[in-house]
């Protein structure tokens, strides 16, 4: 596939996809992927939920611009997106107060967000011990997302609108002269276009170094993710999210099982990550600390990367010192569940437009996701 096109985005994650999708309504675009499939290391690895009530303030401003687009997605995504799960958060003996101020806050997103006391979260969530928790808040406007469905269908639509996709096309230099970058290949082959849009996830900050960009101290961190049986008594279709106030492990009922995660946050370089055995061990032993679920086999189990920036919200706008470079990047945990109030916002900031009008309603500023706010 050598050519030149308008813009030339790297990596095929659900940031690169979304971009390149919105991008694409008016420009020649090339997304290359180093991995032989797209969603590799971290979308496809996801067990993700839309919660409004997640991440901090500018996070949950581009989460709650999303929700139209998932609720009722054009004719490019197959099927529904979002189905209704609602989202429980306990507290530990002795951390009330603690879930009484992260009430206050969140409800100001999300108004329907309310407290339970303990024997109102065990009637929701049954294999709660009653002597472990002090009291639980949920949140019943939460989703489960159907990550493959909304991926593919920024797939398709970024094809539809004429854009190029190729994976096994880790790009291993990027040279600028005349307005234009020329990416070289592991192959050798190039592709060229005048902008670049660093969507490589944890590979963002590599990507930025062959470009001559500094760093935006981006970090990659491990999250655990691993499937336990269900007891029997368990109806998991009825079942909500549950996490933990203090972060030691979230549950996701899944077919006739649990998705279980120690809510890890390990940094890493950029890898093929995998699980580990010592933070499973952990999650098993805080999870039996307050449930009745008595977890001792692991099913299957599976590891990603989530990258944030210092401040933990996204890094969107062309680099102040580099033409041409547009960083896409640091989405942390939230990429799926605010994909599309981010790619609009991208690509408004791309274009030079103003911010859709629910971001800017929301706060959000493009200083707030400036590449050079650090």
């Amino acid at each position: 596939m050598p050519g030149t096109f308008d813009v030339i985005v790297i990596g095929g994650g659900i940031a690169g996809v979304s971009i390149g999708y919105e991008l694409a309504a008016d420009q020649r675009i090339c997304l290359l992927e180093q991995e032989s499939t797209l969603a590799f290391h971290t979308t496809g690895r996801s067990a993700a939920l839309y919660l409004e009530t997640f991440g901090n303030a500018t996070v949950r401003t581009l989460t709650s611009a999303s929700r139209a687009f998932l609720t009722d997605p054009c004719a490019d995504f197959d099927g529904p997106i979002l189905t209704p799960r609602p989202y429980l958060v306990f507290a530990r003996q002795g951390r009330g107060d603690a879930l009484t101020g992260f009430c206050d806050e969140v409800r100001r997103q999300v108004p329907a967000v309310e407290m339970l006391s303990a024997d109102d979260a065990i009637g929701l969530a049954p294999y709660l011990r009653r002597d472990a928790i002090a009291a639980a808040l949920v949140d019943p406007t939460s989703m489960e997302i159907d990550v493959h469905a909304l991926h593919q269908g920024y797939v398709r639509g970024l094809r539809q609108r004429g854009g190029k996709i190729r994976t096994r096309a880790a790009v291993t230099a990027l040279d600028r002269a005349d307005g234009v970058w020329t990416a070289t290949l592991a192959d050798g082959e190039t592709v060229s276009a005048p902008v670049v849009v660093d969507a490589a996830g944890a590979w963002a900050d590599s990507i930025a170094e062959l470009a001559g960009a500094a760093a935006t101290d981006l970090s990659p961190k491990i999250r655990t993710i691993f499937a336990v049986d269900a007891p029997d008594s368990l109806t998991t279709s009825t079942l909500p999210v549950v996490d933990d106030l203090d972060n030691t492990f979230y549950l996701k009922p899944e077919a006739n099982g649990l998705l279980c995660s120690p809510a890890d946050e390990t940094p890493s370089h950029p890898h093929d990550v995998r699980p580990s055995d010592l933070d499973i061990a952990r999650a098993i032993e805080s999870v039996n600390e307050v449930t009745d679920l008595g977890l001792r086999h692991v099913r299957s189990s599976w590891a990603g990367l989530r990258t944030f920036a210092p401040d933990r919200s996204p890094v969107v706008g062309f680099d102040p010192g580099v033409d041409g470079f547009f960083w896409f990047a640091g989405q942390g945990g939230y990429g799926i569940q605010m994909a599309d109030g981010l790619a609009r916002t991208g690509a408004a900031i791309f274009r030079g437009q103003t911010m859709p009008s629910e971001v800017a309603a929301g706060g959000v500023r493009p200083a707030d996701l400036a590449p050079d706010r650090f």
